[in-house]
């Protein structure tokens, strides 16, 4: 599909986004260009009168991904971070009602006093990246590293976009979580204390650290595949290099491209390119801004009025920030969606049921952290927050 240039509103977003199939998308369906409405607007009605009914006794997150609905009853929104240290920061709270995904709401409950309830709306609302490292791959990983003679000079890193058993392999072997707005000092942090890093699970973030932020080199870098014997690499790889990248990856921003940045320098006059670092090297490097969710919020809200935005992250978020800032061009960078499928399982209906649930007095199976994984999780996220 091309990059349609938008009509001349402020508030526009592509106009024609997604109305033709993409085959090359992994959705593979065609998209109308608008989120569907809630089914039923009184699911609204009924899910704030629950929580009006719990007061100070519920406390709702909410990722900056979800639809405007779920968004609109929350009590903060953020990115994964922020949203966990705000869960920490209401101790007087009995329930933390999560709405994002599932290793979101288990940093909450690593982070949060023992007599919390942290919920999730929909349990099943996972993140394909964080699956694609396990405990098991890690400590594969780690016997690799010690067969090649490096464990013992490598510290592990991983993006806060991991389950808790990674967080507490990498407290195990003394390293840190890092999030995308503090993988530099992560990274630096660790290079300072060994040789080498092992970076997990998402490659293009500790590549576009290692290389943008840190000044090295492609050849500093090799992917370790979890799916092939050694990770697919030789002792002698792994002595060479200095970050170790996880082969793993977000599928939601993994679709933009190159070609997309250059499509909107063309027909798009003085915009400028704002994308996640979760995005692949070759766009960040095309890109002018590079920054978290929290960063892109806040640029997008700095930004003077009349000025021209592309900007490369989850759909939801970018509609959103279109509404808000009416007085700026901001649209979506290329015409391949960006959809977070499974952030957008906690929709009304789960909020709704959960909320009520709550209010009535009925369990909630909570969301919680294997007990003897806790204590290496929290050391690494502790970590993180001493981090210079």
């Amino acid at each position: 599909m091309t990059f349609n240039e938008t009509p001349p509103t402020a508030r526009a977003l592509l106009p024609l986004l997604g109305r033709a199939g993409e085959p090359a998308a992994e959705a593979g369906v065609d998209f109308p260009g608008e989120l569907a409405p809630t089914a039923d607007p009184a699911l609204i009605e009924r899910a704030a009168a629950a929580k009006a009914a719990l007061g100070d006794r519920v406390f709702v997150l909410g990722h900056h991904y979800q639809r405007d609905e779920v968004i609109a009853l929350t009590d903060v929104t953020g990115d994964s971070f922020k949203l966990a240290q705000q869960a920490a920061a209401r101790p007087e709270a009995e329930h933390i009602v999560f709405c994002g995904v599932h290793f979101m709401a288990e940093a909450a409950d690593l982070l949060t006093a023992p007599n919390q309830h942290v919920v999730l709306p929909d349990p099943t609302a996972g993140c394909a990246m964080a699956d694609m490292a396990d405990a098991g791959q890690a400590r594969a990983a780690w016997d690799t590293l010690v067969g090649a003679g490096v464990a013992a000079a490598t510290v592990p890193v991983t993006y806060i976009n991991s389950s808790a058993a990674i967080k507490g392999f990498t407290g195990e072997h003394g390293g840190t979580v890092c999030t995308s707005s503090n993988a530099e000092r992560a990274l630096s942090w660790a290079l300072a204390k060994g040789e080498k890093v092992l970076f997990l699970p998402d490659q293009h973030l500790g590549r576009n650290t290692a290389l943008r932020q840190l000044g090295m080199s492609p050849d500093d870098c090799v992917v370790y595949d979890p799916n092939q014997p050694g990770g697919g690499l030789s002792a002698r790889q792994l002595r060479a290099a200095t970050i170790i990248l996880w082969r793993g990856h977000c599928a939601v921003h993994a679709r933009f491209t190159a070609g997309a940045v250059a499509e909107a320098r063309a027909l798009i006059p003085g915009v400028r390119v704002l994308v996640h670092p979760e995005c692949g090297y070759d766009v960040v490097s095309a890109a002018d801004d590079v920054g978290s969710t929290e960063f892109i919020v806040k640029t997008l809200a700095d930004a003077p009025a009349g000025s021209a935005w592309a900007v490369g992250t989850e759909l939801s978020l970018v509609r959103r920030l279109a509404r808000q800032h009416p007085d700026k061009r901001i649209v979506f960078l290329g015409g391949t969606i960006a959809y977070c499928a499974t952030m957008s399982q906690i929709d009304m209906p789960a909020l709704t049921r959960a909320l009520e649930q709550l209010a009535a007095g009925r369990a909630i199976d909570p969301v919680t952290v294997d007990p003897a994984v806790v204590p290496h999780a929290r050391a690494a996220l502790d970590q993180m927050l001493a981090l210079p």
